[in-house]
């Protein structure tokens, strides 16, 4: 028999939010549901904010963009700027990079293994490195795999 806990609808996202120490408000349970009930993503704020009110969920977009930061500051997401007109907020915390198809706008994941990165010079004094990203930019529409 499942614990009880598993048959709410609300349990890995109100879980996930008192793991990271953030009190799991309406938004944040609402908003943490539809980023991680859906496995791994990329998601600008806009789109969340549509998918949101598609949903039936009253949130402003400026609660949506807080709350992504919110959940980047907790380690929950990524932030993956791609321009300095586009922002992604990746699920996929573990170390990797990106292709970014620029005909759709959309990302794609490259496992951390397959881009080895050499020559980095050496930190400033009293910095250390805390992560290197790599973004790829594609051109054309990738084929299905057959």
């Amino acid at each position: 028999m499942k614990p009880v806990t598993q048959d709410r609808p609300y349990s890995q996202t109100l879980t996930r939010l008192r793991e990271a120490g953030l009190r799991p408000t309406r938004q944040r349970l609402a908003l943490g549901r539809l980023l991680f009930d859906g496995g791994d993503r990329h998601v600008t704020a806009e789109a969340l904010h549509e998918e949101a009110q598609a949903a039936g969920v009253s949130v402003s977009l400026a609660t949506v963009y807080n709350t992504l930061h919110q959940f980047t500051e907790a380690h929950l997401l990524r932030e993956v700027v791609v321009d300095s007109a586009r922002t992604y907020f990746d699920t996929n915390v573990s170390d990797h990079h990106h292709f970014f198809l620029e005909n759709s706008g959309s990302l794609m994941d490259i496992d951390g293994n397959k881009i080895a990165i050499t020559g980095l010079p050496q930190a400033p004094d009293g910095t250390d490195v805390a992560r290197v990203d790599v973004i790829v930019r594609l051109q054309g529409t990738p084929r299905a795999a057959e």
